[in-house]
């Protein structure tokens, strides 16, 4: 075993090698591959959790013994120069690698194994521990030790990799299908309503079907068969009873990963993960995000996610809909959402602060709530438990307050168990659900808020349809 300095280099110890890095706090370690201009070919070239794997790299999770990135060089494409392994903490322990005890990387091979602890880090929040590179037509190994200060997102950038990148654009929808007369009506519009009030719906009104029996029916009577369990008419999104939606899906739709319970036609799925790497790194720093998967075909969708009440929402583009992304059931692909961190907030959670989903542009959104929610119109000042707090006019001013004084008493444990608050103001609305279960865990660091927008006031087609 040879111990590597900073700087110093060695030729590789096999065509195969395992870098693994070893850290007393936890860490994410990724891997770049590189080419002659020093930059990613692409975004696929980034190795990391999300993406675990490239051309000749390999991302493996240690289970507590240190991950582990393989690389084998005879797979590596011949215009890669370089593969870096890098380093950064994951905001469940120091806020950098000033308060970390040991990182150490190694490299090893059946033939050798090499070794580097990295040291001398301060402010830095991610760092590149080692690289394989060409050199003369031989591999070498070379200890590198460059912090960043800007975690996973800075190293990513720093290596061309466009982490604020959409997804790209879905295929053109099968068209082999042919659909059921309810699926052949026009694309949903959607009008601009007046502020704050019950406008004509964007959808068309959906009307329950005929009761009148059917041919073929089974020769069985039940309330089940009662028109109120029937599947509604419309297109888009709409309400099916309270806890479950139906999409009736023309192209293609947003859901979120696993809600599904029933489809009829021709629908595929694909997995989106967060929606994109730069989401990808968001949701791993932040705790927040919505886990996705692209609807597509022609069909009839049916969502749910464990019983919970369900409400749709219009957007008209005139103001976002700030959101736990664990209250998220579905919307349309004209909506986009970032993940974007509470005003005032940081230091009241993990070392992240307060996250929430943003959502933006013109279309239909399905949440969900844990029971019957109220919406309250942010005419003076408001203040609402942070897990009980689903959604929010993204043009308000957002932040927290504490209510406990802090003495004797709270010394002694006792305690009004509303300690923290989140505040509103400005112009818009809150929605506020009557439980103080979170779905993801908001204060936990799976949610939070923001405050965004300049606009006066959020104008919806309809709050809670």
């Amino acid at each position: 075993m040879t111990e590597l300095s900073r700087g110093e280099n060695r030729p590789a110890p096999g065509d195969r090698m395992t870098v693994t890095v070893r850290c007393s706090a936890p860490v994410d370690v990724s891997a770049l591959l590189l080419g002659a201009s020093g930059k990613v070919r692409s975004d696929a070239d980034f190795v990391f959790f999300n993406q675990p794997a490239g051309p000749g790299v390999t991302y493996r999770h240690g289970q507590g013994a240190g991950d582990a990135v393989e690389v084998l060089t005879g797979a590596l494409p011949p215009d890669v120069e370089r593969v870096v392994v890098t380093a950064s903490l994951d905001g469940n322990g120091p806020r950098n690698f000033a308060g970390v005890g040991s990182l150490l990387a190694t490299i090893g091979s059946p033939s050798g194994t090499l070794t580097f602890p990295v040291t001398g880090l301060s402010t830095e929040t991610a760092v590149v521990c080692v690289e394989i590179y060409r050199r003369s037509g031989a591999w070498k190994v070379r200890a590198v030790g460059q912090g960043y200060d800007n975690g996973l997102a800075g190293i990513a950038t720093a290596f061309g990799v466009d982490i604020d990148a959409e997804p790209p654009p879905p295929p053109p929808a099968p068209t082999g299908f042919a659909p059921p007369p309810a699926h052949q009506s026009a694309p949903p519009a959607y009008p601009n309503p007046p502020a704050y009030s019950p406008p004509p719906p964007a959808y068309p009104p959906s009307y329950p079907p005929s009761s009148a029996p059917q041919q073929g029916a089974p020769p069985m009577q039940s309330d089940l068969f009662n028109p109120n369990f029937a599947e509604t008419n419309g297109v888009g999104i709409q309400k099916q009873g309270g806890k479950m939606i139906k999409v009736a899906v023309n192209g293609e739709t947003m859901a979120r990963a696993g809600a599904m319970v029933a489809y009829q036609g021709d629908l595929h799925f694909q997995a989106l993960g967060s929606g994109g790497i730069g989401r990808a790194i968001q949701q791993r720093l932040t705790g927040e995000g919505v886990p996705l998967m692209k609807v597509s075909g022609r069909g009839d969708l049916f969502l749910a996610n464990n019983a919970s009440d369900v409400h749709t929402i219009d957007l008209d583009g005139s103001d976002g809909l700030t959101i736990n992304g664990s209250n998220v059931l579905a919307f349309d692909p004209t909506l986009r959402y970032d993940i974007r961190r509470v005003q005032g907030a940081a230091g009241y959670a993990s070392n992240a602060g307060l996250f929430n989903c943003v959502f933006t542009g013109h279309g239909r959104i399905a949440i969900t709530t844990h029971g019957t929610p109220v919406v309250l119109q942010v005419d003076q000042p408001t203040y609402a438990d942070p897990q009980a707090a689903v959604a929010w006019s993204s043009s308000l001013q957002t932040g927290i307050k504490r209510n406990d004084s802090f003495g004797l008493g709270r010394l002694m444990g006792r305690s009004t168990g509303e300690g923290v608050t989140l505040a509103f103001s400005g112009r818009g609305f809150v929605i506020v659900q009557p439980s103080e279960l979170p779905s993801g865990g908001l204060i936990a660091g799976t949610g939070g808020g923001q405050q965004a927008g300049q606009s006066g006031g959020g104008v919806f087609g309809g709050i809670l349809g």
